[in-house]
């Protein structure tokens, strides 16, 4: 009887877990509620805790190049403390909140190539399994898509998006990295700007949105990158002309760069939307270890009437974002 309790131990004839997500995308700081569902193995067994943790694939730039790499960015214990029967079918419910940053994977119900997932972690006298996993799907905030929808009326068109290693000094990032939604330039910008940034920072209190100009060489400052900074409250997605006031985003952002150079001060935005200050002063500033972003995945996204409208390259990307998704969880679950 004791080898057969340490054989379940080992994962030998022990308990199996299954979590099962509540259906359809979840909006940063959102509830994500599930189960979490145990079936006892060939002995009973002392159930110490469940937790939840959020992994996402992470681009990171070091002195080597460049290297991806899955960080667990936030944990729940969601249950724990009671005995598993021999067979026994438990299912523990669970509802947990979203951090505010957590990345967007989708946009009009498109995935952007973002790979997040929830892996679940079962304690078993004092074994861990982290054998189950599954992917996360995380839907625009109604203010990230308004500024979104006003950026692809504006002409903008979608490239690419991912996460990024890193902090973005002077702002109140929580997570260790951060999301980048690249952009090609409208055609009254492109004389100016090769490519546009979009960071959303999302907090209980409002959001801030970083923009980021990789500026075309010659007189535009060299081909330096220019970057500001706004705030907006949740509640202000209604009752604003999106389209105007994101184009005056852009205008300050290329006018001042262009006029104040790479040496121009970091800006600062109050909390209705207004900078009172604009451009920054190098790339180095922006990410405190002053790397630059890769080309993320090669999610093609054209710009429509109706906003930013996600397309195909190939025809293939979902199922290529799907199949990715997937091996990272057998990967990860293997090596568990």
């Amino acid at each position: 009887m004791v080898f057969k309790q340490l054989l379940g131990a080992l994962g030998v004839g022990g308990p199996s877990v299954d979590t099962v997500l509540d259906g359809g995308a979840v909006p940063p700081g959102g509830t994500l509620s599930g189960r979490v569902q145990l079936r006892g193995g060939g002995t009973a067994v002392d159930i110490e805790h469940l937790a939840l943790e959020l992994v996402a694939r992470v681009e990171a730039e070091h002195e080597e190049g460049e290297s991806e790499g899955f960080v667990a960015f936030v944990r729940f214990t969601v249950g724990g403390g009671f005995r598993l029967g021999e067979e026994e079918h438990r299912s523990v419910p669970f509802s947990v909140t979203l951090p505010w940053e957590t990345p967007v994977t989708e946009l009009y119900g498109q995935p952007l190539g973002i790979v997040l997932g929830v892996r679940t972690e079962l304690a078993v006298a004092g074994a861990r399994d982290k054998g189950d996993l599954d992917p996360l799907a995380v839907r625009p905030l109604p203010v990230q898509e308004a500024i979104l929808e006003a950026l692809g009326q504006l002409g903008f068109g979608f490239t690419s998006a991912d996460l990024e290693y890193g902090r973005i000094g002077g702002t109140g990032q929580q997570l260790p990295f951060y999301q980048e939604i690249e952009l090609s330039p409208a055609p009254q910008y492109a004389h100016a700007v090769s490519e546009i940034e979009v960071t959303f920072l999302a907090g209980a209190g409002g959001l801030e949105v970083v923009l980021e100009a990789d500026k075309r060489g010659g007189g535009f400052s060299g081909g330096h990158d220019a970057l500001t900074r706004f705030t907006v409250g949740h509640q202000d997605v209604h009752g604003r002309d999106w389209n105007t006031e994101v184009d005056g985003w852009i205008r300050q952002l290329v006018e001042h760069r262009s006029a104040y150079g790479s040496q121009a001060a970091y800006g600062h935005g109050d909390p209705y939307g207004h900078a009172d200050a604009y451009g920054h002063g190098g790339h180095g500033d922006h990410h405190d270890d002053g790397h630059r972003s890769g080309p993320g995945i090669g999610t093609a996204v054209a710009a429509g009437a109706a906003g930013l409208a996600v397309g195909v390259v190939g025809g293939m990307v979902a199922a290529e974002v799907l199949d990715e998704i997937g091996d990272f969880f057998e990967g990860d679950e293997d090596e568990g």
